[in-house]
């Protein structure tokens, strides 16, 4: 049965119906096959591209596509997203669109070394496959803000993170269990494992049924019932007011972006960081001329379109989401110090070996897996058992602030401790922490932003995702390098002080909250 918009007398109401379980089920149920999907893709995409031909040092060049996809595709489909609307809805067309892409995507990429020029079409399909994930995902944020009143944001937001965290254990085990039952995960050179082979094509019809799911099963509210519910016409985009926003600001502003990345170019040069920092310098130049151009744009009388729109929205973000944005910062930058760093301090410190041809080498390093399988597992639960028990009685922010604490406790941890079961209860503070990571931010924002612009900010939002994994992919080395060369259990201070910081600024976050959400 569908999870339906009600008509008719519901319209008179002026919140939103509550769901019951199923109906929560039926809205985040297609980010779980979001989920393999990337969970295949970061596990396996170094693996592919290295018996295609790259060599270790290509590899960062190859993964950017990820984060600058997401960065770019984001605030697109969300702008987009928050005007749409046809027979399947507002959300929905995006969800089907990035799956379709997405399957194909992953049916294609084991048949690489078939193609000619196997690495550029690896690399290709990793695009393509990015941006498909990210179609789909970016307005399944939004969704859960559209389908549920402010009372029910926590609990969807936190059935969704059960789902990221049950589809990440699907799609990172799944290799491994197709090997455990006689699938081969070995192949000749230059070929892909049977086992990542099949687990990319079972990944697509996973990822594919499951946001068909979604769709099927649920009907989105229209944007009268959207108007109703509100109590105006809040449902629908205010394309004005970027444009008087951009209108009154000086070129100077764009300036100074600009005159920000060539600093951090020249910083590259002189201070000897690694060359993909430049790729952030560019990001800041072209956002300062896209802002200039905006700004000229609005100026000049012209119409509303989707650069104003984005760069207007993006200059003049609600004050909540300016304070959460640090917050995601400081909690982002923790998860890529960790995500990078792991297996080296594990592999020297619990296990004793830097050799990669070692057996203790490829025993910490399988160990790692069992600790990223813990902590994406203890996510799925938290976020049903835990998070909204904490949400009722102490508040969002306050659980964000105590669940980052516990997660910072947890990388403290791998710092002093030495042996590798006693790690499966530091992942337990992590998984924690990440299961608050994916909801408690999201549910803060829907219940305090527009509900027109819920696409747009969510969008935007994720730049908060994609810097800080800009900076740890490239500063974080050259201090590393500088201050602590061949040490980098200290990366895991780094991640806890992130944290804690975030833990922090989630107080800031609580002051510019209106009262009743804040007790919420």
């Amino acid at each position: 049965m569908a999870t339906a918009a009600p008509t008719g007398d519901a319209l008179a109401h002026t919140q939103k119906p509550r769901m019951g379980f199923w109906g929560l089920w039926n809205i985040s149920f297609g980010f779980f096959g979001i989920q393999i999907g990337f969970a295949l893709q970061n596990a396996n995409m170094s693996r592919i591209f290295q018996t295609v031909g790259a060599a270790m040092d290509d590899l960062p060049a190859l993964w950017v596509a990820a984060p600058l996809t997401g960065l770019i595709v984001q605030p697109i489909i969300g702008h987009l997203s928050d005007r749409t609307w046809n027979r399947l809805g507002r959300r929905r067309p995006y969800f089907l669109t990035g799956a379709i892409m997405a399957a194909i995507a992953l049916f294609l990429m084991p048949l690489a070394p078939g193609f000619g020029a196997p690495l550029l079409f690896a690399a290709a399909l990793l695009w393509i496959l990015d941006a498909s994930l990210n179609i789909s995902m970016e307005p399944f944020r939004a969704f859960v803000g559209d389908m549920l009143g402010t009372d029910q944001h926590s609990a969807g937001y936190a059935v969704q993170t059960a789902f990221i965290g049950a589809g990440a254990v699907v799609g990172s085990i799944f290799p491994y269990f197709l090997e455990q039952v006689g699938v081969s995960n070995v192949a000749p050179a230059g070929e892909i494992p049977d086992t990542v082979t099949w687990s990319f094509w079972g990944g697509a019809i996973a990822l594919f049924l499951a946001v068909l799911w979604t769709v099927m099963t649920t009907k989105e509210y229209s944007p009268e019932e959207m108007a109703a519910f509100e109590g105006s016409d809040a449902a629908v985009p205010d394309d004005a007011q970027p444009l008087r926003a951009l209108a009154a600001k000086s070129y100077l502003s764009g300036g100074v972006w600009i005159a920000a990345g060539l600093v951090v170019v020249l910083l590259v040069d002189a201070l000897g960081l690694e060359k993909e920092v430049l790729l952030l310098g560019a990001l800041l130049a072209v956002y300062g001329l896209l802002s200039i151009i905006a700004i000229s744009m609005a100026k000049g009388g012209k119409s509303a379109n989707m650069l104003s729109s984005i760069v207007g929205d993006f200059s003049g973000m609600p004050e909540v989401m300016k304070r959460l944005a640090l917050v995601q910062f400081f909690s982002w930058s923790a998860l890529f110090i960790m995500w990078i760093n792991t297996t080296p301090v594990v592999t020297q410190y619990v296990f004793g070996s830097t050799d990669t041809a070692s057996v203790a080498y490829n025993d910490g390093a399988s160990w790692v897996n069992v600790l990223f399988t813990v902590y994406n597992g203890v996510a799925a639960i938290a976020a049903l058992a835990m998070l909204p028990w904490l949400s009722r009685n102490f508040g969002q922010v306050k659980t964000h602030a105590i669940c980052l604490t516990l997660g910072a406790l947890g990388f403290l941890m791998f710092f002093f401790v030495r042996d590798a079961n006693a790690l499966l209860l530091a992942e337990i503070g992590i998984g924690i922490a990440w299961a608050s990571i994916l909801a408690m931010p999201y549910a803060i924002l829907a219940s305090n932003l527009p509900q027109g612009k819920l696409g747009i900010y969510m969008g935007l939002f994720n730049i908060f995702i994609v810097v800080p994994q800009l900076l740890v992919a490239t500063v974080m080395g050259s201090i590393m390098k500088a201050l602590f060369p061949g040490e980098p259990i200290w990366t895991m201070l780094f991640a806890a002080a992130a944290w804690l910081i975030a833990a922090a600024a989630m107080f800031r976050v609580q002051a510019a909250l209106p009262q009743e959400t804040a007790r919420a």
